[in-house]
């Protein structure tokens, strides 16, 4: 009981830095698309989609191969596991670093309008040390020391923040009054490189602060240990590569499905501020998830528990709070609109869209405790590959006609597709009889509530937002009525006794 209590605390610790770290940066794109064009924006869009998917490869599952092998009954010395694991990291850092120097030209060319060579500079650079301190962060997770792994991360993002705040909203104001005051550190046409200098001062702060988890061990490197973790994480490099391009090839490919470049790295940046409005619905599958894994198999240790009732369970309410989440958004999406720049509104088609095909991905995070307590992950990686497929497909056959709402569909179809196959396998491998017909049922009145909140007629903002909230009621009462009933409830449950 003692281990599971400090797991719980130690997921909570980890989860909330990782997701408070989300959020804040979340708030940034308020900022971003007042202050840069829709143009500019897309730029910034487009290259942190290349980031997530070269940190992916940079990193390649080292991370859990850490993990495995310093855990390992065989090699009783987790230092060297470490140092082996560090000094790979770093030596494919520094080589990825120097090829990008060495070949900024022709990358600058492919990248067409996104390609400035300072962008790019400061982005390799990020990747790199980013890359590298992925393991001393993996270090202080395996040391059991949750306090410093968040506190680092929360310095690194307030530094990023307040840089930003400073390069974007302050310097300009001192440079219009007093530009001599910035002249040092402030160039008025570096426009969104500000973005990519403030993410790359956080990382090298970050880095000096890991310094002694860094060289506070003694070094050795073992050829096959390194060998062996290399074998180890390859399949799930190969699973993180196709679950990331799930979540950026269509921002990948976007320039080039649409001929005209400015075109399409405006519409770009409209699919990317959209996107971020529904990506309330990832912080909540995030959060989920973090505390999550962590029980199904803390779970699935307890053999006397009836653990399978409990997955159960899991998902009927997984789906309640998504749901809620979703009507939450689209119902004060009159007023959540503004956390972008009106010239971005013209893209609030894809919101929901986008909401619903994460929906569809955090019942396929769900369904997916099946092959992770068989021990069948590759079919993870599988999954993610034909979810990538239907992603390419549909992207390539429509964007070209109908631009980004083409985009966010494909993501749609593509976590349905995952949802769906993953339900069917896990029907063989591991099968749990899970609450469908309330499912439906809270789908459909769902779906009601949502269309009657777009249906009906409403004289102003003011009226739209009641009459909505008194639908948003109608569900929690409903929930209440049905699946939580007060007298349940923590504190509050003995006044319904």
């Amino acid at each position: 009981m003692a281990g599971i209590k400090s797991l719980a605390k130690d997921t909570v610790v980890y989860g909330l830095s990782s997701i408070i770290g989300k959020f804040l940066n979340w708030c940034l794109v308020p900022l971003y698309t007042h202050m840069f064009t829709e143009t500019e924006y897309g730029v910034v869009t487009y290259l942190y989609s290349l980031v997530a998917l070269l940190l992916t490869m940079l990193t390649y599952g080292m991370e859990t191969g850490f993990f495995r092998f310093a855990n390992h009954e065989k090699y009783n010395d987790p230092i060297k596991v470490y140092t082996t694991a560090l000094i790979s990291l770093a030596s494919t850092s520094i080589l990825f670093l120097l090829a990008v120097v060495l070949f900024i030209e022709p990358i600058t060319s492919i990248l067409g309008n996104s390609g400035d060579p300072r962008y790019i500079l400061m982005l390799a650079a990020t990747l790199s040390i980013d890359a590298f301190t992925a393991l001393p962060f993996a270090y202080l997770r395996y040391k059991s020391r949750p306090v410093r792994f968040a506190g680092i991360k929360l310095l690194s993002i307030f530094l990023n923040i307040g840089l930003n705040l400073f390069f974007i909203v302050l310097c300009p104001q001192i440079h219009k009054i007093h530009p001599e005051w910035v002249s040092w550190c402030y160039d008025a046409t570096f426009g969104v490189g500000y973005i990519f200098l403030s993410n790359l001062i956080a990382s090298l702060v970050t880095l000096i602060v890991l310094i002694p988890e860094i060289f506070g061990v003694r070094y050795r490197f073992d050829k096959e240990i390194w060998h062996k973790m290399i074998s180890y994480s390859f399949p799930l490099l190969i699973m993180g590569l196709a679950g990331i391009m799930n979540q950026t090839i269509d921002k990948l490919i976007y320039p080039m499905l649409v001929p005209d470049t400015e075109r399409a790295m405006t519409e770009l940046g409209i699919y990317g501020a959209n996107y971020k409005i529904a990506i309330v619905m990832v912080m909540f599958i995030q959060a989920f998830r973090f505390a999550y894994e962590p029980f199904i198999f803390a779970k699935n240790r307890n053999r006397g528990e009836d653990k399978k009732a409990a997955y159960v369970e899991a998902m009927h309410y997984f789906i309640i709070f998504a749901l809620f989440i979703f009507l939450g958004v689209m119902f004060f999406l009159p007023v959540l609109k503004y956390f972008i720049a009106p010239a971005y509104f013209v893209g609030l088609a894809v919101v929901p869209i986008v909401m619903a095909g994460e929906f569809f991905f955090g019942i396929f995070f769900n369904l997916s405790l099946w092959y992770k307590l068989t021990d069948r992950t590759y079919w993870g990686t599988w999954l993610s590959l034909l979810g990538l497929i239907v992603t390419l497909a549909i992207n390539i056959a429509f964007v070209p006609h109908y631009g980004y709402m083409a985009c966010a569909w494909a993501a749609f179809c593509c976590y349905l597709t995952m949802m769906i196959v993953s339900y069917l396998l896990g029907r063989k491998y591991y099968p749990l009889p899970y609450k469908w017909k309330a499912a439906l049922r809270y789908t459909v009145l769902a779906a009601l509530l949502y269309t009657i909140a777009m249906v009906v007629p409403t004289w102003d903002l003011v009226w739209t937002l009641l009459f909505r909230s008194i639908l948003l009621l109608a569900y929690i009462v409903y929930v209440i009525r049905y699946d939580m009933p007060l007298r349940e409830w923590p504190v509050i449950g003995k006044y319904f006794k």
